[in-house]
């Protein structure tokens, strides 16, 4: 008996520590919401200045048809955005590992996209494109260079014994993108992806404030604008609250999809085992 105790002590550690990593953030979340709660309701703050939470799901409940329908405004654009930044950067990723020419050529010009704030950029393309493709063009170009440069990286580190071994079977480039340089940068390409998805909500949402200040779109960023105009105070904190909702869903949906295409060959799919 004194044998297995060991064992089954450290099986119960372990079940804590896990049971810890995923209660003790909900517990302290449902603490924060309670002394939140607590604050407005004894200072009597008026909801126009900070609503309860309580009343914030009651504006959500309340306005349902309305949030809802701009969060699908807010969803279609981000996922076109990603999908489009999916393909372009896993496209030019390859044109640039293929080609060294096309790098040192055109990946300036992806450093000066990323590099230059999509606040300032926003404005402009209103100018000269419509609406709702200037918020989408927005969306793109945030979360464009994240997965070009991160699956650039990828196709680029490659074991190099494995790249050698590919040469000396004479096996021709594009052999050995498919069968080597590929399955390397899917790691980082999954990285890219999980950073992309949340930038392209980031830049959905900025894009479609600045269009909402001119009086359109219908996305979730307007409705917060709107809400602003009219001293709304619930519903902007709603709007936000499902925003919020919306970015760690992402975050969480590309995770999962890591673990799903990672399994156990990565390192990344099972850092914190024992």
């Amino acid at each position: 008996m004194t044998g297995q105790s060991p064992p089954n002590s450290r099986r119960r550690l372990i079940l804590i520590e896990r049971l810890s990593e995923n209660i003790l953030p909900i517990l302290v979340f449902i603490a924060a919401l309670a002394i939140w709660e607590a604050l407005v309701w004894v200072k009597a703050i008026p909801p126009y200045i900070l609503p309860a939470p309580s009343r914030i799901a009651t504006t959500l409940l309340a306005d349902w048809e309305t949030l809802s329908a701009s969060l699908f405004v807010t969803l279609r654009i981000t996922f076109a955005a990603l999908f489009a930044a999916m393909i372009g950067g896993v496209g030019l990723a390859i044109i640039f590992t293929q080609w060294k020419w096309a790098e040192r050529s055109f990946f300036p010009f992806a450093v000066i996209l990323q590099v230059t704030p999509i606040v300032a950029i926003a404005p402009l393309l209103l100018v000269y494109l419509d609406s709702s493709l200037a918020v989408l063009t927005c969306a793109f170009l945030v979360a464009f260079f994240p997965i070009l440069s991160n699956t650039a990286l990828g196709l680029a580190s490659a074991d190099r014994h494995l790249v050698d071994l590919f040469q000396l079977y004479r096996a021709s480039r594009w052999q050995e993108l498919l069968w080597l340089r590929l399955p390397a940068a899917l790691p980082y390409f999954l990285g890219g992806l999980r950073i992309g998805g949340g930038l392209a909500l980031i830049g959905a949402i900025v894009a479609e404030i600045a269009a909402g200040s001119a009086g359109q779109g219908a996305g979730l960023a307007f409705r917060i604008v709107e809400s602003g105009y009219r001293l709304n105070i619930p519903r902007m904190f709603a709007a936000l609250f499902l925003i919020s909702v919306t970015g760690i869903a992402i975050f969480l949906a590309f995770s999962f999809l890591s673990h799903l295409l990672l399994g156990r060959w990565h390192e990344s799919a099972h850092k914190g085992e024992r």
